[in-house]
């Protein structure tokens, strides 16, 4: 059956509410990784998405995936478990909005790997986008450079800069999966094969949190899931390097959650580079957008 096309600034619009929902749930995660360490606030919330993702995917399944789909499956899970450690440990040392805008990497890397990977042309558009918004991330280093020199922030900001280059590759195997499995199945794919992945650790590492921590772990699972699928629905319907700057969306909501739950300021710097972020995003969705109303002529 052949899909009706989508509008492309839907497209965009779902996505960034799935950033939304993404960084939300970073929110959470931050204050439960704060008290419960990494690697057990993500293995038992994997667990718990396992069981959301599986509510989902089982009675809507047509069968398993092939060789070939089930391939894609497990690269994207074995990146997602590195990319998940690694961002999680630097976020619980570094602020939310600074630990986002180093993240920002990972878009503009991704829209030269959905080249090479995808073959997928890139628009001046899209690089004008990205040129844009990773301006803005350069005016928040600006500002971070500004404060005192602390080793553990610095330890947590590679963590996060690794992560950034998992997640750049994560974006593009976004697409590939998309493209080949529906939301429900990427989602609850991704979770297991993550989840295994932990598992092999967990006996070394995890420890069984008390039982006051369980619906916030239950509300970050809930929160993964939901924006899995968002963002499942919308790389099936847009190219990858016409979506990647829906990422930068996320400092915003960073900003807001780091500022309300944890009191981290947001200063001058923070807001011009936020400025810059949005102003890429825009590009990206107005001349896609007129691209699309020109080749209807």
């Amino acid at each position: 059956m052949t899909r009706r096309p989508t509008s492309q600034a839907l497209v965009f619009a779902v996505a960034v509410i799935g950033i939304a929902i993404f960084s939300s749930m970073d929110a959470v995660m931050k204050g439960l990784v704060l008290q419960l360490g990494a690697f057990t606030t993500l293995f038992w919330r994997t667990l718990a998405g396992i069981v959301f993702t599986g509510l989902i995917y089982f009675p809507t399944r047509r069968g398993w995936p092939s060789r070939a789909v089930m391939r894609v499956h497990l690269i994207r899970g074995s990146v997602s478990a590195v990319m998940a450690v690694t961002f999680f440990w630097g976020l619980a040392r570094v602020p939310m909005a600074q630990a986002i805008a180093l993240a920002f990497i990972a878009p503009l890397l991704a829209l030269f790997g959905a080249a090479f990977v995808l073959k997928e042309r890139i628009p001046p558009s899209a690089i004008l986008a990205s040129l844009v918004a990773f301006g803005g991330v350069g005016v928040i280093m600006l500002g971070q450079a500004s404060a005192a020199p602390d080793p553990d922030r610095f330890r947590g900001t590679v963590a996060v800069l690794i992560s950034a280059v998992c997640y750049a590759y994560n974006i593009v195997l976004m697409r590939q999966q998309a493209m080949v499995a529906g939301p429900s199945e990427v989602a609850f794919f991704q979770s297991i094969i993550v989840g295994v992945i932990f598992a092999c650790f967990a006996p070394f590492i995890a420890h069984v949190p008390d039982t006051h921590h369980i619906p916030a772990i239950l509300l970050a699972a809930a929160l993964a899931t939901v924006s899995l699928l968002i963002l499942a629905w919308a790389y099936a319907r847009g190219e990858a390097n016409y979506l990647a700057p829906t990422e930068y969306t996320g400092f915003i909501w960073a900003a807001l959650w780091g500022w309300v739950v944890f009191h981290e300021p947001v200063a001058p710097y923070t807001l011009a580079g936020a400025a810059l972020i949005i102003t890429g995003c825009l590009i990206a969705a107005r001349r896609r957008s007129v691209e699309n109303v020109e080749a209807a002529f």
